[in-house]
């Protein structure tokens, strides 16, 4: 049976290795230009140099946002920049705009294409137009259920493959084609400079009471109406996997490498289950409660099985939900000795009860026994960004594990 693939978000390079450490078969990254989330640290040149070797390495796919909405003067530097693209080995290129994708065919044909959910594909007619233009796979809108997927999935070419968002933030708009940022702020999110007002908290107000501002849902603190809940879909891979989708996309370029590991690693572990016995898989709730220990909102299963409703959206507040601290990252271990060497992420104290987790691993509860600077002083506490620190945690780690402990009031 092929199997799906699960493509993680990476908005620099340590969340690129990241994601491939915690089980991603591919990442989509952005370079400095020609992208759509501008506010992501993306990729210099020699880092995704970098970022395409150390997946290639490890079997694994780099694919590359150049997915704006480009006015006249953003084809300035497209060429050069396509053709860096090709150098460096990256093993798709993701465009949403018509004059992009002739300039991709044009400067770089054998590359692989990807149309972008910006170009709102919705119907299997448009599938088959795009394939005629030379695109490998889709990226369905967000407004699509598993019928309409798998009726397009059924009318399109073969060899044409289908990508859908399966996790995140859920865009108020048309398939992300915004302009409420563009009237409120003057950033384009069209052209990577989303401020996400659609967050913000509104009233309304009508043309004859300029000051009275009326709450649009009834409550006094008025409603961020636009505020959908997150996407969450891993209670649900045997459906993804039947509709015909391809690739299983995580949304959070703009999230911490943390949230790209825990998350990447639930769905690792659902989709892997499945491969076993796909007649018999079961979910497991303990794959959620994981996903939970990330920051995120309340979660939706969006369009895929009906329109979403009222319950779909957050009218109260638009603040995630952060229910631990990613505290530690394990650079080194000493089998012998016991002690990790360990990276400081959020302020940590010697006798806290922490949770460790690995690639392919469960999860460890355990508790820091002793903590000493990288020179050898015993310390009662880390309190300084990225420090590094010795550890006796009295189990075995690895490079890349990550440490976390519950938020608890604070000491």
């Amino acid at each position: 049976m092929e199997k799906v693939e699960l493509l993680a978000p990476a908005g620099d390079l340590e969340k690129l290795k990241m994601a491939i450490i915690y089980g991603a078969d591919a990442v989509y990254i952005g370079g400095e230009f020609f992208g759509l989330r501008a506010g992501a640290k993306n990729f210099t040149y020699e880092q995704m140099e970098e970022g395409v070797k150390f997946a290639h390495e490890r079997g694994k796919k780099v694919y590359v946002t150049v997915n704006v909405i480009p006015h006249n003067e953003d084809f300035e530097g497209l060429d050069e920049y396509l053709k860096s693209l090709k150098k460096i080995g990256v093993d798709a290129v993701i465009v949403s705009d018509p004059g992009v994708l002739s300039v991709v065919k044009e400067v770089i044909p054998d590359m692989e294409v990807h149309l972008s959910t910006q170009a709102n594909n919705t119907n299997y007619m448009s599938a088959r137009f795009w394939y005629n233009q030379g695109v490998n796979r889709i990226v369905v809108a967000r407004e699509l259920s598993f019928k309409e997927i798998k009726q397009i999935k059924d009318n399109i070419p073969e060899d044409m493959e289908i990508e859908a968002f399966i996790h995140g933030a859920m865009c108020i708009s048309y398939s992300g084609r915004c302009l409420i940022s563009n009237y409120m702020t003057g950033r384009d999110a069209n052209r990577g400079a989303c401020a996400h007002p659609c967050r913000w908290q509104y009233y309304l107000v009508e043309e004859k009471r300029p000051g009275q501002y009326y709450p649009i849902y009834e409550d006094e603190r008025g409603t961020f109406f636009f505020n959908s809940k997150d996407l969450c879909m891993i209670e649900y891979i045997p459906q993804i996997i039947n509709s015909g989708i391809k690739s299983l996309k995580i949304e959070g370029r703009m999230k911490t490498a943390y949230y790209v590991a825990t998350v990447v690693r639930a769905y690792r572990m659902a989709i892997d289950e499945y491969y076993k016995n796909p007649e018999n898989w079961k979910f497991n709730p303990l794959w959620l409660e994981e996903i939970k220990k990330a920051s995120h909102r309340d979660f939706t299963t969006g369009f895929y099985f009906e329109k979403p409703g009222s319950d779909e959206q957050h009218y109260g507040s638009s603040s995630y939900i952060r229910n631990y601290d990613f505290i530690g990252l394990v650079k080194e271990y000493d089998e012998k000795e016991d002690i990790a060497v360990v990276e400081q992420r959020n302020r940590m104290f010697t006798g806290d009860e922490i949770e460790i987790i690995g690639p392919n691993k469960d999860t460890v509860y355990t508790k820091i026994e002793k903590m000493w600077t990288i020179e050898g002083e015993e310390i009662d506490v880390a309190p300084h960004p990225r420090q590094i620190i010795k550890m006796k945690l009295n189990v075995p780690v690895k490079e890349n594990y990550i440490l976390r402990k519950e938020i608890k009031d604070e000491k």
